[in-house]
């Protein structure tokens, strides 16, 4: 209509059009009425950000504005109920022998418009308001009903710093602590990479639209998903270790964005994925009342933690030797003895026991509660 018209529509002018669409188009009757203009919302939300970015780079800022992609029905991998048309039921289980002790208990179902009464696989308890609920597909074919909920909890009073520490991400070791610590890099997508190119091989001499072809892209999916686990599980006990052990975590703000770029250390980059730990850092550190401190990790490789004398190298000295003050260690662990420094005179916090070093952001999350429908857990 604007191309043509010069006419703008706007998403209630065309959430106003959907009974006439329903007579024109009888399938869309089977559909919940507040999920479909869920669909409107969320065209919506795609093109007000893409005049948003129009605007932002015809200002100056270097950027693609990225006109919104259509979604066939295979990406369109999820639906909103966003007020009503689900309830959760809760029956008891009729046993059929008094023997049968195991098959006590409760069966949770989910109740949807238009669609009927699902089985869930409780993942959590629900806890607060429920607000939205989303219905997912995943490329493996399972099915999820996350739920959005409002709960009304304080974040913990700060600890007293007893214990701090600094880390410096990496490829070589994943994590480099300030006490000389280091964590190897897991490596989960070069591990599977091999088994990976051999499916995906049988995978491109499938006839199109075959049935073969389809079991073999199932294939492929599962192992995607088994890396992300794998990575997941890895970062949850990580991060979880680290906020269980100490009051204060400092680390370095990375630029992720900048150093794909990079063609020869891209992969590598991406597999790491630095930005998803660090994001669990942070919320499992404000959920646990201690300091996660983001800093900016500029020259802290060139800087002796001894002495604070610049010593230039280059990436392929691994060795930290300083000429002033003759202190040698690994080059990591001098970096991550600085971010520490660092995150301790940022902030300039005093009266405070962190290790003896000499010198924090709370951060908020949002909270959702899972169920899994006809599927196994996440690891």
């Amino acid at each position: 209509m604007y191309q043509n018209n010069k006419i703008k529509v706007s998403c209630y002018d065309q959430i106003k059009k959907i009974p006439q669409l329903k007579k024109e188009k009888s399938e869309l009757k089977e559909i919940y009425s507040q999920a479909l203009q869920d669909v409107v919302k969320r065209l919506d939300k795609a093109f007000q950000n893409f005049f948003r970015r129009v605007k932002e780079s015809q200002n100056g800022k270097k950027q693609k504005p990225g006109y919104p992609r259509f979604k066939s029905y295979w990406r369109y991998d999820s639906f909103v109920y966003p007020q009503f048309g689900f309830e959760l039921n809760e029956k008891e289980r009729k046993l059929n022998h008094p023997s049968d002790s195991e098959r006590s208990g409760r069966d949770l179902s989910l109740r949807l418009s238009k669609i009927g009464n699902i089985k869930l696989k409780l993942h959590r308890p629900i806890e607060g308001n429920v607000k939205t609920l989303t219905i997912r597909k995943t490329r493996t074919n399972k099915w999820y009903a996350c739920f959005s909920v409002e709960i009304k909890k304080e974040l913990p009073k700060k600890k007293v710093i007893q214990e701090a520490i600094g880390i410096d991400v990496g490829l070589d070791s994943f994590l480099t602590t300030s006490q000389g610590k280091k964590i190897d890099n897991p490596r989960y997508l070069t591990k599977l990479e091999e088994k990976l190119a051999k499916i995906q091989r049988w995978h491109s001499r499938k006839k199109l639209k075959s049935k073969n072809r389809r079991k073999s892209r199932l294939k492929i999916a599962k192992i995607h998903e088994k890396i992300t686990d794998q990575r997941l599980d890895f970062f949850h006990k990580l991060s979880n270790r680290l906020t269980k052990s100490f009051q204060l975590v400092a680390f370095e703000k990375l630029n992720v964005k900048g150093m794909v770029k990079n063609r020869y250390l891209a992969k590598s980059i991406s597999d790491a994925s630095w930005s998803r730990f660090l994001q669990q850092l942070r919320y499992k550190a404000a959920e646990a009342g201690i300091w996660a401190v983001e800093i900016n990790a500029r020259k802290t490789s060139q800087t002796c933690s001894g002495c604070g004398a610049i010593v230039p190298k280059t990436l392929a000295t691994r060795k930290h030797q300083c000429p002033f003050c003759g202190l040698t260690l690994d080059r990591d662990i001098n970096a991550a003895r600085n971010i520490l420094q660092l995150a301790i005179n940022t902030v300039g916090a005093t009266g405070i026991n962190a290790c003896g070093v000499g010198r924090l952001l709370p951060t908020t999350k949002r909270e959702a509660t899972y169920f899994i429908i006809g599927g196994s857990s996440l690891s």
